[in-house]
């Protein structure tokens, strides 16, 4: 089964347009598990321009189904790490200024790096995971760095799917294939919706996470949350 986990800063940011506290992150957060999210996901940055440090110490205390967070590991994230072990840590290469993830990281130059990273990570008792690009010289160096999985990025795939879906899934099948072979857990994010959803669970059954944020909360303003939820819960049962 692939678990839906639901990134909520896209609520943080409606938050924080107005300055008080509506919609209550930390409600969103209990009501999304309640509707069927296996997992909340988090991404923090350093401006706090969606998620804040506090929303994360605070979710770390409510969240009851798995808590991942994402984000560029400098000391402030590796700090937050340390203060709230969720289930799993996802180390993406962003800058501080980035909009959005954009790459996933060149595990050749920065292996060294990230096997520092990671074994510290462990030593938390957290599992870790590497966002990666669909390209296959990367996932060698990825399972020498100890991550327990590896984070497809999507955009390219998203990008092209209405054009020509089979030609869009085809390298992330065969990274996915390396992956599993390599013992390298797998999960997926990054401009999944319920157009493109179901298509890569079929050709990738054994993803074991999506984590969803930006098309799911706008999906919810048209069907609601629960009911949302629900839809991407299906996409990923057919």
């Amino acid at each position: 089964m692939t678990k839906l986990s639901v990134n909520i800063n896209k609520i943080a940011t409606l938050r924080n347009a107005r300055g008080a506290n509506n919609p209550d992150v930390l409600r969103v957060a209990q009501d999304a598990e309640r509707f069927g999210a296996q997992g909340i996901t988090v991404h923090p940055r350093p401006d706090e321009r969606h998620i804040r440090y506090d929303d994360v110490l605070q979710l770390k205390e409510i969240v009851t189904t798995e808590f991942n967070i994402e984000g560029y590991p400098d000391k402030r994230y590796m700090d937050l790490i340390r203060l709230t072990k969720p289930a799993q840590a996802t180390l993406v290469p962003d800058p501080p200024e980035a909009i959005t993830s954009n790459t996933g990281w060149d595990t050749i130059s920065h292996k060294d790096m990230l096997t520092d990273i990671i074994a510290e990570l462990h030593e938390y008792g957290v599992r870790t995971s590497i966002f990666i690009n669909p390209e296959t010289k990367f996932f060698e160096p990825a399972k020498l760095t100890g991550t327990d999985r590896v984070e497809l990025y999507t955009e390219p795939y998203a990008s092209m799917f209405p054009s020509d879906r089979e030609k869009a899934v085809k390298p992330y099948v065969e990274v996915s294939e390396l992956a599993r072979d390599l013992g390298l857990g797998l999960n997926a994010g990054h401009d999944l919706d319920l157009h493109n959803l179901s298509f890569l669970k079929q050709h990738i059954p054994w993803l074991e996470e999506v984590s969803i944020g930006h098309a799911l909360v706008c999906d919810a303003l048209y069907y609601g949350l629960e009911n949302t939820i629900q839809m991407y819960r299906r996409q990923l049962e057919l």
